[in-house]
């Protein structure tokens, strides 16, 4: 998350773990989704930005939504893998 830091972030995807468990109806502790979320909201930015080189989006709201559609997918490969309902 390129311009944010470290805090921004870890707190811009707590949000959209939040967000995404919300979404996606998961029965899960905020632990696990702000979790869920910074991982997602990390992974989502480094493909687009790093390996699809798509330009900057720019600003919290463009953040935000990547890092909601990445906490999404690691929520839902997530739930893949064990096989259960976060």
């Amino acid at each position: 998350m390129d311009g944010f830091g470290w805090i921004g972030t870890i707190v811009i995807g707590g949000l959209a773990g939040w967000i995404a468990s919300i979404i996606l109806k998961v029965r899960n502790n905020i632990f696990m989704n702000i979790i869920l979320g910074i991982v997602g909201a990390v992974v989502l930015n480094f493909v687009l930005v790093n390996l699809l080189h798509v330009p900057d989006y720019g600003g919290f709201w463009g953040q935000l939504v990547t890092a909601i559609i990445g906490a999404a997918i690691v929520m839902l490969i997530y739930r893949a893998i064990t096989g259960r309902n976060i």
